[in-house]
Formats: C-alpha cells, sequence, structure tokens
C-alpha cells in the first residue's frame, strides 16, 4: 500500500516537472505586423519580447493557419501572442489581436507611425 502511494506521489511531480518545464519555453510576445504579409505561415513583424523591441517572424502552425484572426491579418495589426523560439522566429501557439494602446512602450512609437504611413498610403486611394 505504502508503494502505491509513493509511486502515486512521484507520478504526480514527474507530471507537475514536465508541465513546468513547458511552461518555461512559452513565451508572451507582443508584435505589430511589420510588412503585408504574402505568406501567412511566416508573418514579419517587431515583437516586443521582455521588452526588447526586435525584428522577427511568427511561424503558424496549421491551427493557427485556420484561426479567421491570423487570415484577416494585416499591416500594423498589433497582436498578444504566445509562442515558443524556433531557429527562424517564434512558433505561435495563441493569438489575439488588441488595440495598439494595449501594447509596449517599446511598440507604441513603430505601431503609431504603422498606422500614420498605412492611412496616408490608403487614404487616397479612398476617392
Amino acid at each position: 500500500m505504502k508503494w502505491c502511494c509513493g509511486m502515486g506521489i512521484l507520478l504526480t511531480l514527474l507530471i507537475g516537472a514536465a508541465m513546468a518545464g513547458h511552461a518555461e519555453d512559452e513565451l508572451l510576445i507582443f508584435a505589430v505586423v511589420s510588412e503585408v504579409p504574402k505568406d501567412k505561415s511566416h508573418v514579419a513583424v517587431k515583437a516586443s519580447i521582455n521588452d526588447a523591441a526586435i525584428d522577427t517572424k511568427l511561424l503558424a502552425s496549421d491551427s493557427i493557419l485556420n484561426n479567421l484572426i491570423w487570415k484577416k491579418l494585416e499591416i500594423c495589426h498589433a497582436m498578444r501572442v504566445e509562442g515558443m523560439k524556433a531557429p527562424d522566429g517564434y512558433r505561435v501557439i495563441t493569438v489575439r489581436i488588441i488595440d495598439a494602446s494595449m501594447l509596449p512602450m517599446s511598440l507604441q512609437s513603430f505601431a503609431g507611425d504603422c498606422l500614420i504611413k498605412k492611412a496616408i498610403e490608403v487614404a487616397p486611394l479612398v476617392d
């Protein structure tokens, strides 16, 4: 009986450690789409990870590619992404579109400039 309880506790600790190790790999990434996405599986973004702004790519899996948010992705869209580091960018696990005012300060000016540039380029085409 003691052996069974000991194994149960050991199994619980192993599962907890495995899940904790997995959670450590996930990063919270705030990003702004920096180029018109041609290939939705590799989207160029300006990202903020731990308050450091970098140019990188977000890599979408099949489940993310089927997400309506991802299908409608355009330049200047601001996102809150949970992802993992990959050799050529960050693998997206979850994505949410957010208002640019919710971005960290390291991305606020980039997002504002992007929206102004987009407005200047698109506004003359409306008439």
